[in-house]
Parts: structure tokens; C-alpha cells; sequence
């Protein structure tokens, strides 16, 4: 077992002083394991304060030692800003120095390679939106993702598909969600690498807010029988709303799992790469309950999408998000 791996488990024993002080002597001494952990718990606020900016230095430093977990979130904090300034020409830098050695960095590399991007990471152009439905607003855009990309995301979410849980606010956990059978895994900071950041500025861009706005992206997987029970997307209450769903087609050789909105009479479906966006509240924030919908159950195959939850307004703390509370569990 490593030094690092002794102050983990010194942690998971409940002998926190113990943890600190190893993991701070070695990451003094530029141990890149020791910097990784420490940089995650200070994202996770476990151990240490909650303090992005000193998490990016110790990923900054991580990378430097040739740690490779550090540099993957090094290069996530550097695309979307975590921590400090926002430096999309430094990640893109990463990846190509990690190429050789990172199969994650190539294959990023390349996808971002042959994306029509600005010097920022922003798209130069999104798909027009074919309106299905003027109120409330339901839209199709066709081929919004690449093959290529939809594969991507299929991948980065294979080893962490878990059963579909909420966060339950009231009690500070999350839940099992009582609405919907999925599987589903989300992409906070700490996971949103350089190329899921420009296929959330394309969405942004494509859903016409900014990138802030967004909910970490989520893919979800429905087996033959699973499914996605009457609901609705917006939350009663809620300050500030969740405004648009941006969903997106990552494969399409299913039978069944089409998105139905029961109170308009419309059940639809796309093909691999396309998207829907449709609004969930009306002018005063209250959820309308004409977006109420259901993802059928997948009758043959297995149905695989991504989703975005967009706010109606970028969070007050952006270092706080909107509350997912990262499960970084990346040790």
C-alpha cells in the first residue's frame, strides 16, 4: 500500500488528524497521489474546507508529478474554470501533453479536434430548433451530437452507472428516485473533462443560455422494462427554476422509450445525436402542467440518453453549483 492509499484508509477509519498530517507531508514533498487526494477532499469539503482554488493547485501540482487522475481533473478545472480562471487554450495543452500516456487524453484530443469551435470552446454553430409544439415550448434539433461524441458519453458513463438516485434537501442524502427505474451517471466538476465542457457550451449554445445555467450533465441507460414515470421537470418551490430540459439521443436500436408528453397528445423519439428541449414552468416559475411526461418503458435493446437540467439563472455561488453535492469518489 502507498503512503497516499495509508492516509485514505487512515481516513476511512475515522482518524482524520492522522489522514491530514500524512497526506500533508507527503504532498510537501511533491508525492502526485498525496496531491490528488487532498485536492478531492478539499473539493468534497471532507477533511479539509471547501476550497476549490487550493484543489487546483494540488491537481495543478498532481499533474506536474505525473499523476494522471490529477492531471484528467487538472484539465477539467482549467476548461471550465473551477477554481480560478477559466484557461481553454491550458486544456487543450493538457490533453495534447498527456496523449502519449492517457488514452482519455487522445481520444479527447481528437474529438475536440474535429469540433467547429471558437478560440474559447464555444460552438460557431448549433442546429436550428423545428418546433413541435408553440406552448409550452417543445423543439427537435436534428444531429446536435456526432456519432462519435454520443459514443463518448456512452463510455464515460459505463463504469459509473448506478441505479437512479435524487437529493433529497430536506434530509441532506440522496435517495432512491421513486420515479424512475434508470440507471444514470452525472458529471460534476470534478468529471467534466475538457470535451463534455464543449459539448455543454454547445448545449448552452443550442438551448440559448449560458454554460453556467446548466446542471451537471447526467446520461441516463433504460433497460427492457425501465422507465421514466409521469413527472414533472420543474420543482415547486424552487427559487430558481429549473427553466429547459435538454435531452439528448445517444443511440436509437431500441424498441420502445419514446418521451411522451400526456398532457399534449405527443410521443416522441430521435436518432442517434438528436436532441429535445422543451420548457418545464411558466412565466411566474410555477411548474406547468402541460409539460407533464414519461419515458415509455424500452421494450427490446437498451436506450441511452443524456440530460441537462437548465436554471433559469447561472447559481449566486458558482463554486457551490446548484447543490449536487459531487460524489467524487474517485480514490
Amino acid at each position: 500500500m502507498s503512503n497516499a492509499r495509508q492516509a485514505l484508509a487512515l481516513a476511512q477509519q475515522g482518524r482524520a488528524a492522522e489522514a491530514v498530517a500524512l497526506i500533508d507531508d507527503l504532498a510537501a514533498r511533491g508525492d502526485g497521489e498525496a496531491l490528488w487526494a487532498r485536492g478531492l477532499w478539499r473539493v468534497e469539503g471532507r477533511l479539509f474546507p471547501r476550497d476549490l482554488a487550493a484543489a487546483r493547485q494540488d491537481f495543478r501540482r498532481g499533474d506536474e508529478a505525473g499523476h494522471m487522475q490529477a492531471a484528467r481533473i487538472h484539465a477539467a478545472f482549467l476548461a471550465t474554470g473551477a477554481g480560478g480562471a477559466r484557461d481553454w487554450a491550458g486544456a487543450l495543452d493538457s490533453l495534447r501533453r498527456w496523449a502519449a500516456n492517457d488514452p482519455l487524453a487522445a481520444r479527447q484530443r481528437d474529438l475536440i479536434g474535429v469540433m467547429d469551435l471558437d478560440a474559447t470552446g464555444a460552438p460557431r454553430a448549433t442546429p436550428p430548433h423545428r418546433i413541435v409544439n408553440a406552448t409550452p415550448y417543445i423543439a427537435r434539433l436534428e444531429a446536435l451530437l456526432t456519432p462519435a461524441e454520443c459514443a463518448f458519453l456512452a463510455d464515460m458513463a459505463e463504469p459509473r452507472l448506478k441505479p437512479a438516485l435524487i437529493f433529497h434537501e430536506s434530509r441532506k442524502r440522496f435517495v432512491a428516485d421513486p420515479v424512475r427505474d434508470s440507471d444514470a451517471a452525472g458529471f460534476p466538476l470534478v468529471f467534466e473533462c475538457p470535451a463534455i465542457h464543449a459539448l455543454n457550451r454547445r448545449f448552452a449554445a443550442a438551448s440559448r443560455t449560458a454554460v453556467e445555467q446548466g446542471e451537471p450533465l447526467q446520461v441516463l441507460r433504460y433497460h427492457p422494462g425501465q422507465q421514466y414515470r409521469a413527472h414533472l421537470d420543474a420543482i415547486p418551490g424552487m427559487a430558481n427554476q429549473r427553466h429547459l430540459t435538454l435531452l439528448t439521443w445517444l443511440n436509437d436500436d431500441y424498441r420502445g422509450g419514446e418521451t411522451i408528453f400526456t398532457e399534449l397528445g405527443l410521443a416522441l423519439r430521435g436518432r442517434t445525436g438528436d436532441a429535445l428541449i422543451f420548457a418545464n414552468a411558466l412565466p411566474d416559475g410555477r411548474p406547468d402542467p402541460a409539460t407533464r411526461h414519461i419515458g415509455s418503458a424500452v421494450e427490446s435493446g437498451v436506450k441511452l440518453l443524456s440530460s441537462r437540467w437548465i436554471r433559469q439563472n447561472p447559481p449566486l455561488d458558482p463554486a457551490a453549483g446548484f447543490g449536487q453535492h459531487e460524489a467524487t469518489a474517485a480514490q
